[in-house]
């Protein structure tokens, strides 16, 4: 039985240390940016343009240019930058942590506070970078003193995070918007395409009855639809669909289609 058997020991060499300091960084920025769009209330199938990213080092650089086709998958989004560590795109905030300089400082902790108000962008980063700054001779503060915070800018939405700050660009062009709603009807079609006990390799005729709500997503994203559908034949200016079933795409849009297996 393998209950009897002794619980193997790990063997230290086979740890990727790097693999796994870039996966922590891949989800810490993933739950940022999701939490952006959670935020702006923008649906994980709404493709974003760009989200930027400011590299406090070289490895951070490296680390993140090593993740950077899981992160743009993970989160929808067709571009990422890397804003450098001298880049004053993003503006920051530090206030003291109150609940943590307390214990640690007691009285000392106003005059901590007062100095705290004073950082420059400069040593802001510093102390992200560092994890901690001398206020005085006497005096040492670590990063879980302070709260970090970033100031939104035009056209963006920023969120900060464990030293790691993302800017997310949340301006939807039609394009964009186009290609939302066309992986909407997507989504919808493959659930319709389960409900019928269809296999996933069954090609498919699709016809959409036409709504001009939908009409330019569907023509400016034909093959894409056509191809996560299996569809050969995909009419969507038909006036009239016969057992059609409606498929709600978003709050006020829904369309009617009829699917056919070849």
């Amino acid at each position: 039985s393998v209950h009897l058997v002794n619980f193997p020991k790990s063997n230290i060499s086979d740890i990727d240390t790097d693999l796994e300091r870039q996966m922590d960084l891949a989800q810490n920025i993933t739950s940022l940016a999701l939490s952006i769009r959670k935020k702006e209330g923008l649906r994980v199938r709404q493709p974003l343009q760009k989200i930027l990213i400011p590299a406090l080092n070289d490895e951070t650089k490296k680390d993140i240019k090593h993740i950077s086709s899981i992160i743009k998958h993970e989160l929808n989004i067709k571009e990422l930058e890397l804003l450098s560590k001298d880049s004053t795109f993003l503006k920051k905030e530090i206030k003291p942590n109150f609940k943590t300089l307390g214990p640690k400082f007691g009285k000392k902790m106003k005059f901590i506070a007062s100095e705290i108000a004073k950082f420059s962008d400069k040593e802001i980063k510093l102390l992200e970078h560092s994890k901690k700054h001398k206020i005085s001779e006497e005096i040492s503060i670590e990063i879980s003193d302070v709260e970090i915070t970033s100031v939104d800018i035009p056209g963006f939405s920023v969120a900060t995070n464990n030293g790691i700050t993302v800017a997310v660009d949340i301006i939807l062009s039609e394009t964009l918007k186009e290609e939302g709603l066309a992986r909407e009807l997507v989504n919808r079609i493959q659930s319709l395409r389960k409900e019928n006990c269809f296999e996933v390799t069954d090609k498919i005729n699709l016809s959409i009855k036409k709504n001009d709500l939908i009409k330019s997503a569907i023509k400016n994203n034909f093959n894409y639809i056509c191809e996560e559908t299996l569809a050969t034949k995909l009419d969507y200016n038909d006036p009239v669909i016969k057992n059609g079933t409606e498929l709600k795409l978003l709050e006020d849009i829904s369309v009617t289609v009829s699917l056919t297996k070849i």
